[in-house]
């Protein structure tokens, strides 16, 4: 009586079986396909090398400009950003406020929230320090009494490290008692940071400017590609090829120009780096700094490599849906 339901299980069972196995025979299928036709592409490109070093020059010269622009204005807020952090307020107290009292205010000031520090100078230490300094002990003999106020270096805490925060923090100041003078000279700073807007501005435009020469350059170079093999894609068609069958070798030739001028754009993005960091190094010693250009890390060359493949993918899939859906089997009737 179970014998039927039983021989029915066993055939869903070796039908799931088959299933499975076309399943696992087609992906094969497919992924052997995909590489065959990557293998092909990259030799077809290598058979041409000269044009094809050529996109890959006009590609990663195009790629590394915009990159490279952006790794110097990334250095350059590196340097504005130290320089915000190393900013200090110069508070010069009355000639009538006293040690006892310019040590009452630090003590007031060290209690802001917005303050992380604050450095009292003594009138006689300002004094004791332009003596030793100055070279003019003979003239500062003749003074009757000490002409420098006491002195307050005001450090902001790190939230309040920018031109804004530091101009807000040093208004308050100036409004205190016995506050005479506060100086603070940021001017400087809010320039280089509107020229670093700026910079940035014009980088990301002339990025976006060269990233579409890249996809119109990969179009161009596909569509020459695809009138130089007009008979083998009519071919392809008559005998049954899909258009994704078809479109194939061509997006691949993409990927691949794409590839190329990335690795073209990481070599001369490296070698101007390492060209340009000896001079570099050498005009920061003259400032005593430590600056020098931040090259490409290793993620950022990756980064890199992705992009321009995706592009030339792109520019590729562009020039394929426009020029190959105009090529059709029954040009070979008319032409008969």
């Amino acid at each position: 009586m179970n014998r039927q339901p039983r021989q029915t299980a066993d055939r869903r069972n070796r039908g799931a079986g088959r299933n499975r196995t076309s399943l696992r025979a087609v992906l094969a299928s497919y992924r052997a396909h995909h590489l065959k036709v990557a293998r092909d592409s990259a030799r077809r490109l290598l058979e041409a090398p000269v044009a094809s070093a050529m996109t890959w020059a006009v590609m990663g010269i195009a790629l590394a400009l915009p990159v490279g622009l952006l790794l110097l204005l990334a250095s350059l807020q590196g340097i504005s950003a130290g320089w915000e952090s190393a900013a200090r307020i110069t508070v010069y107290l009355e000639d009538r406020a006293s040690g006892e009292s310019a040590g009452q205010l630090q003590g007031e000031l060290a209690g802001r929230d917005d303050v992380a520090d604050v450095v009292l100078i003594h009138r006689d230490q300002a004094l004791a320090e332009f003596r030793a300094n100055s070279g003019l002990e003979e003239a500062l003999d003749y003074l009757d009494e000490n002409p420098l106020p006491h002195t307050l270096l005001v450090t902001p805490v790190d939230d309040a490290r920018t031109a804004a925060g530091v101009d807000r923090l040093a208004a308050e100041l100036e409004s205190l008692d016995l506050v005479t003078r506060v100086q603070v000279d940021l001017g400087w700073l809010q320039r280089l940071a509107a020229i670093t807007d700026l910079i940035a501005r014009a980088v990301w435009v002339l990025t976006i400017l060269l990233a579409a020469a890249v996809i119109l350059v990969i179009g161009n170079t596909i569509r020459l590609a695809i009138e130089n093999r007009r008979d083998e894609i009519l071919v392809a068609k008559l005998v049954g090829g899909t258009d994704a069958f078809v479109r194939r070798p061509f997006l691949y030739t993409g990927a691949w120009y794409g590839l190329g001028g990335g690795v073209v754009a990481v070599l001369i993005l490296q070698f101007a780096i390492w060209w340009l960091n000896g001079s570099v190094r050498e005009l920061a010693v003259l400032y005593n700094s430590e600056f020098s250009l931040s090259g490409l890390p290793l993620d950022g060359a990756l980064g890199l490599l992705v992009v321009a493949v995706a592009m030339g993918w792109a520019g590729a899939w562009l020039a394929v849906r426009r020029h190959l859906d105009a090529i059709e089997p029954g040009e070979i009737a008319g032409a008969g």
